[in-house]
């Protein structure tokens, strides 16, 4: 096991660097330059080079001295894009990526999910899963994490630690489940086990990285079916002392719906249960909410909670499809999860191509009558997705100041990514999946990345200026 590459003085990136400026604008900087101190934070971004050379730009402007260059400008079809935001993934379910059988949501858990969850019992098997799900979604460009882990203290505790050591900034969400729908292998004793057993998680993260600049607890009911009355209260009351953000899932299937109506009878909807047990708050990130009421949309919008959409679980579990517009609409924060392993996918890019996938197929359940401009309106564009993927993303989580984009004072979190040459003559030529022609713009290179990239495209990844993920650190002037 590696560790994540020091960044042991000032850096200048060369190069194409793209990011989003709003939800439907991306900004491409061509010839530009960013200068990364020690500590990985960003401090300059020089737009446009034509007028002065790198030299000038470095030492004269700035007044570097002898910084490591590191040039993207010369590899083909290249640029540098911010690292991707997964604020919806079980680490612990890995394994089963790919696995569905003919199941449903409530079917699924309790054939393919509990039994190897409640596995993690084994610290040894959760190191083996826990080192490849880090060191996998980081070739894979995500540099924030939202997990879920299990009920296991110990394999918990290890997932920090080890997220902390290959350097992937996470969220680390040790899951709660006491109520009797859970099978007697795979619970929480009692409220009060729960909760002793959560703050042993958040203890550990505090000792691991007090300052929670990479890793940070966040406090995760696992569903509205899974906890009881009395733990969404003290889970409630703990967020209320730690301030801790909360990470649940809502409204993804509509079996879940019903149980949930008949757990909680005295509760007008699924949001409201969460709302009652102050569990509803700006730091709440809610996984689907694929079936939410408009009266739901309107209460989430009023606490403040986010929803990740997971497009590619929605789909393969047979979940349904969010309504991602109307979501927008109501100003609730957007934000995309890969939901291993309901999703089969541990790329943020992948979710972010199905879910312009599934956007436009929504046009095709329209009535009849529904006007052509509202058909496009519901489709999801590029632009769209990719601010999800990482605007979206650190805005849920509240990192919008540190992370998500390309600004002085923010954290260098970014990709370097590599779409290849021009295919020849000979017919050679592109990488991964991506292949380019000659005369394609950068719209419609971002648009070939997103629908036919990979993680072969992918070709090094920072964190907070660590290198984590690949290489070109040699490349230096």
């Amino acid at each position: 096991m590696a560790q994540s590459k020091q960044s042991p003085q000032r850096k200048v990136y060369v190069g194409t660097f793209i990011h989003s400026v709003s939800l439907a604008n991306l900004e491409i900087l061509e010839n530009a330059a960013i200068g990364i101190e020690e500590n990985g934070i960003i401090a300059f971004v020089e737009k446009d080079m034509k007028e002065l050379g790198l030299a000038e730009v470095v030492g004269q402007k700035y007044g570097w001295k002898e910084p490591h260059i590191v040039k993207g400008d010369g590899r083909s079809m290249s640029f540098f894009f911010p690292g991707f935001v997964d604020t919806h993934i079980h680490a612990c379910q890995f394994p089963n990526a790919g696995i569905f059988g003919k199941s449903t949501l409530l079917d699924w858990l309790l054939t393919y999910t509990f039994p190897l969850e409640a596995s993690f019992s084994s610290v040894p098997k959760a190191s083996r899963i826990y080192t490849h799900c880090i060191t996998r979604t980081l070739a894979h460009g995500t540099t924030t994490a939202t997990y879920f882990a299990t009920k296991h203290v110990p394999a918990t505790n290890l997932l920090a630690t080890l997220c902390h050591y290959l350097g992937q900034r996470a969220f680390i969400g040790r899951c709660n489940m006491d109520s009797h729908t859970q099978p007697d292998y795979y619970k929480d004793a009692s409220t009060a086990s729960a909760i002793e057993d959560t703050k042993a998680t958040i203890a550990h993260c505090n000792n691991l990285d007090p300052t929670r600049r990479l890793v940070c607890p966040i406090l995760t009911p696992r569903f509205g079916p899974s906890c009881t009355s009395d733990l969404f209260s003290a889970l409630g009351a703990l967020h209320k002392e730690t301030k801790l953000p909360i990470q649940t899932h809502i409204s993804e299937n509509v079996s879940e719906l019903a149980l949930v109506h008949k757990l909680f009878p005295d509760h007008a909807s699924y949001a409201a249960v969460y709302d009652a047990y102050n569990l509803l708050t700006p730091v709440t990130v809610l996984a689907h909410g694929i079936h939410l009421s408009p009266e739901e949309r309107s209460l989430v919008k009023s606490r403040g909670a986010s929803v990740s959409h997971c497009p590619i679980s929605n789909s393969y579990l047979g979940s349904g499809i969010c309504p991602v517009r109307e979501l927008l609409d109501a100003g609730i924060t957007v934000s995309l999860g890969t939901d291993v392993s309901g999703g089969w996918s541990p790329s943020i890019l992948h979710a972010a191509r199905e879910a312009g996938g599934v956007s436009r197929l929504r046009t095709a359940f329209c009535p009849p009558d529904t006007k052509d401009e509202d058909k496009e309106r519901l489709k999801l564009g590029v632009e769209e997705v990719l601010w999800m993927a990482t605007r979206g993303g650190a805005k849920a989580l509240g990192l919008e100041e540190r992370v998500g984009g390309f600004e002085v004072g923010m954290e260098w979190d970014a990709q370097f990514v590599d779409l290849g040459a021009e295919v020849g003559e000979d017919g050679a030529g592109g990488r991964g999946g991506v292949a380019l022609w000659g005369g394609e713009g950068w719209e419609e290179r971002m648009a070939k990345w997103v629908f036919c990239g990979d993680e072969r495209n992918t070709q090094a990844v920072w964190v907070g200026g660590r290198l984590v993920s690949g290489g070109m650190e040699g490349a230096e002037e």
